[in-house]
């Protein structure tokens, strides 16, 4: 019994695989797959998994593939049509009865896999024959071995405007069915029909299942256009296929990466030369439709484009389509070839290396969006920054997923401080007090065995009062993180006695750059990011954090200068206490040019607290 696609499709997502196959074999889930013990032969060490997100499971061992339905069907010794009645059933899906204009949609479109089934052999046979030379020429010339040229069944047709109607066109095969599958052409008015395509190199375009659906004919000549598609058919959507998707679609699956590259021959040369994941569009932009399709197969497609102009269009116009349908995990990573190279000339001349090269240099879309954006673009003005950063993060609204969105916006306001924010200059003496200051030429000879120097290397603050006070520092920058930017030279030279208080110090220290562009909100999502959220939650609710909330920017700099003072003072005083006591053991240079750094910074520390 045939099903309606759409009904089968609403099957597959209304069904989990995991469950499916749960009910036979024991799953262990390790990250975003399910591994256990594969059903369908004997073995001890795990070799079957299932992936939820892109909808199959495989077997290492064996080789088994396929959906849920194809699982039903092994695992139960089930036809086709049980194994979907039982899933329907387990969905509480109803299953459609064919009617009689769905019996001849479906004999009409295996009529039309016939035809194209029998075409594809015909230009086969044409390539082979004299009148073909030509062709099997230009591919031996482009490198293609015979066995590359028969996997990709190419083909030959000849400049004859009946050659192929009049050997396929029969009773089974009418001139109705040739017309509507592409293969022949009719113009309007009286005139008969014609090939389609003549006097041209013929590459076939197959389905998910290798069934051919349409081809793509290259002239050799000077005839435009230099590449011709079959039209859109029954079979065939031009900007919902891929081409080469069958051959590459269980070797991307596995290792979770597919090329998308720009033409037949770049896809041909690739696979020729290994890259058995590569596929192609069929001359026009990369549609929504495709990327889709990518994603089936790996969680970041690598897009290839040439290095010239209209590669680099061809780059923008894929991001600008990628933009809006991101969703989390899903993204595209974009390599870009030597301007004068494509993938088979790349390859001729310099080997498989510099082409995994090439792919292993592919960048994320967020730096592609950027650079897009920013590199080469005139900027010294605010008026062009700000027309860049409206650009930008205009780009960055289109995400729909609201997660995803969320994460471009602040990661191009990250990019964008750090660009345009200007340099900064530290004097010591010169706007803020430093720390500490070594006397010119001691510092070697200040270093303990740790490597320090004392007591301003780590100091600690005191005990027991140091975790209150280490709670009021950082309470003080979670509710104002424009600070952050200011202090991280004394944040970055203590440590908290408390470690869970310490680990939250060593966070915002990690995001001191950008942190000056950010609100409490947006610093408390970086912390939660970098799993810092079960100790951050506890601080927000403190009272030291509300307090500290209420006051303004100016006032909470000077309690920060004020607690972080006295913080320090104890360690110091006791610093000093032991220099006495090893200078008293050991009188030496060393010791005493220690002894008198530690006296400085002591007295500094109890003149800033006197003068409070």
């Amino acid at each position: 019994m045939a099903f309606p696609s759409g009904f089968l499709d609403e099957l597959r997502s209304r069904v989990r695989l995991s469950s499916v196959v749960g009910r036979h074999v024991k799953l262990v889930r390790k990250g975003r797959e399910y591994h256990g013990l594969c059903p369908f032969h004997n073995e001890k060490t795990p070799s079957f998994s299932v992936n939820e997100d892109k909808g199959f499971f495989h077997c290492f061992g064996c080789g088994a593939h396929g959906d849920a339905i194809a699982f039903e069907m092994r695992v139960g010794n089930m036809s086709f049509t049980d194994a979907v009645e039982r899933l329907a059933a387990d969905a509480g899906l109803e299953v459609p009865q064919a009617t009689p204009e769905d019996r001849h949609a479906q004999s009409r479109r295996a009529s039309l896999h016939d035809a194209m089934e029998a075409a594809t052999a015909f230009y086969e046979a044409q390539l082979r024959q004299a009148i073909g030379r030509e062709g099997l020429a230009y591919l031996k010339n482009r490198g293609l071995s015979d066995e590359t040229i028969a996997r990709f069944r190419l083909g030959w047709s000849p400049d004859n405007r009946y050659a192929l109607k009049s050997t396929l066109m029969t009773e089974q095969l009418p001139e109705a069915l040739l017309i509507e599958a592409g293969l022949l052409k009719k113009p309007e008015g009286d005139s008969g029909s014609f090939d389609m395509f003549r006097g041209r190199v013929m590459f076939p375009i197959a389905d998910r299942r290798g069934r051919v659906i349409a081809f793509g004919a290259r002239t050799l000549g000077d005839g435009q256009p230099k590449y011709l598609n079959s039209p859109d058919t029954p079979l065939f959507h031009k900007g919902r296929t891929l081409y080469a998707l069958s051959l590459a679609r269980e070797v991307a699956a596995k290792a979770n990466q597919v090329v998308a590259v720009e033409g037949y021959m770049d896809v041909i040369a690739l696979h020729q030369a290994g890259f058995t994941d590569a596929v192609a569009p069929l001359g026009t932009a990369l549609t929504e439709e495709q990327i889709e399709e990518l994603w089936k197969l790996a969680d970041e497609p690598i897009l290839c484009f040439d290095g010239d102009n209209a590669g680099q269009l061809a780059m923008e116009r894929a991001s600008a389509r990628c933009l809006p349908i991101l969703r989390p995990g899903k993204s595209l990573r974009f390599a870009v070839l030597p301007a004068a190279d494509d993938p088979d000339s790349l390859i001729r001349a310099k080997g498989n290396a510099a082409m995994k090269a090439v792919l292993d240099s592919a960048q994320p879309l967020i730096d592609v969006v950027w650079k897009q954006r920013i590199e080469g673009q005139a900027l010294d003005t605010p008026e062009r920054r700000a027309a860049a950063e409206k650009d930008l993060l205009d780009q960055a609204h289109e995400i729909a997923d609201e997660t995803v969105r969320r994460q471009y916006i602040q990661t191009l306001k990250d990019r964008l401080y750090t660009q345009f924010r200007p340099p900064r200059v530290f004097t010591p003496g010169v706007g803020k007090r430093p720390f500490f200051k070594a006397p010119s030429g001691s510092e070697a000879g200040m270093r303990g065995p740790d490597g320090r120097l004392p007591g301003i290397g780590r100091p600690k603050p005191p005990n027991p009062r140091g975790g209150g006070q280490e709670k009021l520092l950082l309470s003080i920058l979670l509710s104002h993180p424009i600070l952050i930017e200011s202090v991280a030279d004394q944040l970055g030279q203590t440590e908290f006695a408390n470690s869970d208080l310490d680990k939250v110090r060593c966070g915002i220290l990690k995001h001191a750059e950008t942190a000056h562009g950010l609100d409490g909100e947006g610093l408390y999502a970086l912390l939660r990011s970098d799993g810092l959220g079960v100790l951050l939650d506890p601080l927000l609710e403190a009272d030291e954090y509300r307090i500290c909330r209420d006051q303004t920017d100016k006032d909470a700099m000077v309690v920060w200068e004020h607690v972080f003072t006295l913080g320090t003072r104890h360690s110091l005083q006791t610093d000093v206490g032991k220099a006495i006591e090893r200078l008293g053991q050991e009188t030496s240079d060393a010791n005493w040019t220690r002894l008198m750094a530690m006296m400085t910074s002591s007295a500094k520390s109890i003149e800033y607290e006197d003068k409070d």
